[in-house]
């Protein structure tokens, strides 16, 4: 789903910081064919990871990464790859507002992962706001079954009193392609 539209009410959402801060890279599109996203480059400039050359190389943690440090958190030693946000921050047992979810993927029989941030749920899928979902930062359903991990934030003073679960309607296809 690439319209914030149906979601504008994170928009009036006062926190997590981390949600504010991927709330501002909306719609970022990493670019078709040869070319490469001055954008997302410039995400792994500003992270100091030398090795990420091209946005054709999966982004979902570098996304994850850029919005946790420009919210004032370290990111896992090896952000890119999506399963080592699986240890990050702190365990949560039921996911509310903000939280990273570590999701797994199978491709040619390998296990893979995706992760992004906790926006809701319906009774079938999360929904998920994340980078490299569809080529793009937008929001997207992720089936229930592929989470593998639901990480907090550790937070510096107290949890903001908005961090919840968030039930929402079942709209929009479930995602199968993160990368």
């Amino acid at each position: 789903m690439s319209n914030l539209a149906t979601y504008a009410w994170l928009e009036q959402e006062p926190a997590p910081r981390i949600l504010k801060e991927a709330l501002a890279l909306f719609g970022t599109v990493e670019d078709a064919g040869n070319g490469d996203s001055p954008t997302i480059l410039s995400w792994a400039r500003e992270l100091r990871i030398r090795d990420y050359r091209h946005d054709e190389t999966p982004w979902c943690g570098l996304f994850l990464a850029i919005c946790a440090q420009r919210a004032g958190y370290t990111p896992p030693r090896t952000p890119l790859w999506a399963l080592s946000w699986s240890t990050w921050g702190k365990p949560a047992r039921v996911p509310m507002l903000g939280d990273v979810l570590v999701f797994e993927r199978k491709v040619n029989g390998a296990l893979h992962g995706h992760t992004g941030l906790y926006v809701g749920e319906d009774h079938h899928a999360f929904h998920v706001y994340g980078g490299n979902q569809n080529d793009r930062v937008c929001i997207t359903r992720v089936a229930r079954g592929r989470l593998l991990a639901t990480r907090r934030c550790r937070w510096r003073i107290a949890q903001p009193p908005n961090v919840r679960p968030i039930r929402l309607s079942a709209f929009g296809e479930l995602s199968g392609k993160e990368s």
